[in-house]
């Protein structure tokens, strides 16, 4: 990576890991003292001024990454974009947004007032990408959020910050499926995401993903201390395109799935 690249995943990891504890283990489990290959991590988002999903990923442009696919979430009424590197050894990334338009008055107005707290000059920098919150909200507003998306209630919570990383699957040197690192992280004692089976996707879409249940970690909501789900790590294996190159794609249905590991009730 270069340097400037390099110091900005550092930053990103440093301040995942402060609210993903588990990360570590993981990494013992998988790693086994290697080196782990990130394929991609992902940022969540509203669609308003300034923090729309366009404006985050400016951030990845500036530093060589390129827009390479659109997705769209109708149940959970979000939208996303994939970012690609020219350099194929970067991670990509994926930054979803929430259509805020489409839920009820009520969630509107309280995530309107919590975007009007951020200074558009405080988006405007690399680090607003792991920033956290820049508001107040109180356990009775993030609950409101939750009763219509979960989504909603842990940006309220969390702000702008990498919601997961992912292992590269196909990088890993002890393992050669999926099933093998899902089974060693059962083993060693995570709470895999089940919602559309414990392997969303396959081979004949190119890709197969799963992901460990997101941390629980306290949460200062206006003087009220919740221990709330945070952030989680997910595992991606690619398979190869008909030109012999690995997919580097997404695939929506199997994307649904994932954003579930957040989820409160599990």
């Amino acid at each position: 990576m270069s340097q400037s690249v390099e110091n900005f995943f550092n930053a990103l990891w440093n301040d995942y890991i402060a609210r993903t504890p588990s990360a570590a283990k993981v990494h013992q489990v998988l790693g086994k003292g290697a080196a782990i290959i990130n394929d991609h991590v992902a940022f969540r988002t509203f669609n308003l001024e300034p923090v729309r999903l366009e404006a985050l990923a400016k951030h990845f442009e500036d530093m060589g990454y390129f827009a390479n696919g659109d997705y769209h979430f109708e149940q959970k009424k979000l939208r996303a974009k994939h970012y690609e590197h020219v350099n194929p050894h970067y991670p990509k990334i994926f930054i979803s947004e929430l259509l805020v338009e489409e839920f009820s008055p009520e969630l509107q107005a309280l995530v309107k007032s919590l975007v009007a707290q951020i200074p558009a000059t405080a988006v405007a920098a690399p680090e607003f990408l792991y920033s956290g919150t820049h508001w107040k909200i109180d356990y009775k507003g993030y609950e409101q959020l939750l009763a219509e998306s979960e989504y909603a209630a842990w940006v309220s919570a969390f702000g702008f910050c990498a919601n997961h990383f992912t292992v590269s699957v196909n990088a890993l040197h002890d393992f050669d499926t999926l099933e093998h690192v899902n089974q060693q992280l059962k083993d060693a004692g995570f709470t895999l995401n089940t919602s559309g089976g414990e392997i969303k996707g396959s081979p004949e879409v190119l890709l197969e993903q799963s992901s460990t249940m997101a941390d629980e970690v306290e949460v200062d909501f206006n003087g009220q201390s919740v221990k709330i789900p945070s952030c989680f790590y997910e595992f991606a294996r690619r398979y190869e395109t008909q030109d012999g190159k690995l997919y580097t794609g997404f695939v929506a249905a199997s994307a649904d799935k994932i954003f579930e590991s957040t989820n409160k009730n599990r």
